[in-house]
């Protein structure tokens, strides 16, 4: 089973990007885990938050096969303690996808269509983060969430 991270665009900010780096590395011991970029294509000056939301979606669908599992991490989805966010992930490994996917979405979040695709949405937190700090929490979460399944002390 291959579990990805999907972003829309790559980070920006190179001292975030040793952050995520680390936990990548760290995750490599408990899953195969990779981070997929995608970009919208077309004018992004010049299109609106219409039509920027489509051009990410073409981007995020185009990357999926009809296997994918979805998870969407989103303002409106289910918000979890770590430890039952790592119960989340057990289940869903536990059906045996070939390719479970967390997507972060661009600054203007998702369009319908991928809303429309998605098989679950999970909420990191009520606050409103960098799509760049989302992509660092996430990382880390995911790797705390392997760490309490493992059972081991990275999570007290």
């Amino acid at each position: 089973m291959q579990i990805r991270l999907l972003v829309v665009g790559k980070t920006a900010d190179n001292t975030m990007q040793l952050l995520i780096d680390d936990y990548f590395k760290r995750l490599k011991h408990y899953c195969n885990f990779k981070m997929d970029f995608v970009q919208a294509k077309g004018k992004k000056k010049s299109a609106n938050d219409t039509e920027l939301k489509k051009q990410e979606a073409e981007a995020i669908l185009n990357s999926l096969s009809e296997q994918s599992v979805l998870i969407l991490l989103d303002e409106k989805g289910k918000s979890f303690s770590s430890e039952k966010f790592a119960g989340f992930l057990q289940k869903k490994m536990n059906a045996a996808p070939k390719d479970l996917v967390f997507c972060i979405g661009g600054a203007f979040g998702f369009d319908q269509s991928v809303y429309d695709r998605a098989n679950s949405k999970v909420a990191l937190s009520e606050l409103t983060f960098t799509h760049q700090m989302v992509r660092l929490i996430f990382v880390e979460q995911l790797y705390r969430a392997f760490t309490i399944l493992k059972g081991e002390s990275y999570h007290h």
